[in-house]
């Protein structure tokens, strides 16, 4: 049993995907079993829950058990975890929270798989967020897409503007009032069966940038619901975008440039499940 307490109002399923992944994954069975309760008394479906509720979690051990992220590297200052497709990245700084202190540099969306890195103490936060802020971290991103790509490698530049009533966003080709420039440059590793494998390098980092622009150009993360092709996603059978946060390598200064010479790697693919 894992008993959390709620910091604010918001739905108990909210509260369960940002604090448990493991729950979160067998959301629908715990509450069909009522193995979730909420100020003692059992539930059986989402409800809103207010600052100060408890809600304790009865999971099998099998359950439990369930791995949300992979450990990669650690040392005293950094940890560096792969993060499994359907956990939010906030569960997993809520799972490791509960067990040392650490600190959120950034996250990951829920169904993008790959690499997060942590700060075990304030000065290597501090160092970290200055470091992803000024483009001294360098992610490579492997994405598996519908169609070919217009060329073997391109930098492609757009305009990127938010819809934060639909909760995505929509690329143009030109400025806009509202829109952020973004670039993205891309390199075809392997094309088979009518779908591309390419890396990713971003060079501006915006909310769901590598999903959107490559839907723009008509070649749509495999996967992807939000900005893909539904009909070829459901004739695939896949309903989370292949997109993995592959490389990390850092560019530090200081008592953290012993990490420049190391390289990180996600162990997953870009492939279909």
């Amino acid at each position: 049993m894992l008993q959390l307490v709620s910091d604010k109002p918001q739905t108990l399923k909210e509260f369960t995907e940002n604090n448990y992944a493991q729950a979160a994954f067998f959301w629908n069975i715990l509450l069909k079993n009522k193995d979730i309760r909420v100020n003692g008394v059992r539930v059986g479906g989402d409800m809103l829950l207010q600052a100060g509720d408890t809600v304790c979690y009865y999971l099998t051990a099998k359950q439990a058990e369930k791995l949300a992220f992979y450990p990669v590297y650690r040392d005293e200052n950094v940890l560096i975890i792969d993060k499994e497709s359907g956990v939010n990245s906030e569960a997993v700084f809520a799972a490791l929270a509960r067990e040392q202190v650490c600190y959120f540099i950034h996250r990951l969306d829920r169904n993008t798989k790959g690499l997060m890195v942590f700060a075990l103490n304030e000065k290597t936060e501090k160092a970290l967020l200055a470091a992803f802020k000024e483009k001294r971290v360098e992610k490579r991103y492997h994405a598996l897409c519908l169609g070919s790509l217009p060329k073997s490698e391109e930098v492609l530049t757009a305009y990127l503007k938010k819809d934060g009533d639909r909760a995505q966003v929509k690329v143009f080709s030109k400025e806009v009032a509202g829109s952020e420039k973004i670039v993205t440059e891309y390199r075809v590793l392997e094309k088979t069966d009518g779908l591309t494998r390419v890396e990713v390098v971003l060079h501006t980092g915006k909310t769901h940038q590598i999903r959107a622009h490559l839907a723009y150009i008509g070649c749509p993360i495999v996967g992807d619901m939000k900005y893909g092709n539904t009909a070829k996603n459901k004739a695939l059978k896949v309903s989370r975008q292949c997109l993995v946060a592959k490389r990390l390598r850092f560019q530090l200064n200081g008592e953290l440039s012993y990490l420049n010479a190391k390289e990180f790697c996600s162990r997953f693919k870009a492939e279909l499940i």
